[in-house]
This record gives structure tokens, sequence and C-alpha cells, in this order.
């Protein structure tokens, strides 16, 4: 049984869905889409919370691996540039 809260990854409208785009960046869409699924066959957030965490995880791993990036690559702005 199909559920509104179930992601289709299938349409060609997520291409253009900038939240799709952000955390298919992040290395972490499969998990996202299993927090979906799960709300989804459930109905209740509460029995998705090992999903959830999991995707927590992956993106504060995300956030930390980006943060140390920019730290030691901060980029430059334009003024610097002349």
């Amino acid at each position: 049984m199909a559920s509104v809260f179930t992601h289709d990854r299938s349409r060609s409208d997520d291409e253009d869905d900038p939240v799709d785009q952000m955390i298919s960046r992040t290395g972490c869409a499969e998990l996202h889409y299993a927090v979906q699924e799960c709300m989804a066959e459930h109905q209740d957030w509460r029995a998705c919370q090992n999903q959830v965490k999991t995707f927590k995880d992956c993106m504060l791993n995300f956030q930390n691996a980006r943060k140390q990036q920019l730290l030691k690559n901060p980029p430059t702005s334009k003024s610097e540039q002349s």
C-alpha cells in the first residue's frame, strides 16, 4: 500500500528538488529514504528512531568533515583575488 510519505525516487521532479540535491551531496540519501519509508510504514516517528539516529549520525559526520575541509582550505573572496 503506497503512502503520501513514501519517496518516489523514480520521479524526474526529484532532480529539481533542492532538498534532495542537498541530501544527495552528503552521501546520506539512502538513510534519508529509509527514514521516509519507515515513517510511511509505521505512521509514527517513535517507531523509526533507529533510522533517524543513523541518518542524523551520517549528517553530523558529513558536517564535521565539511567543517574540517573549510578550515584547511577556506574559500577565497573576490576582493582577495584582485
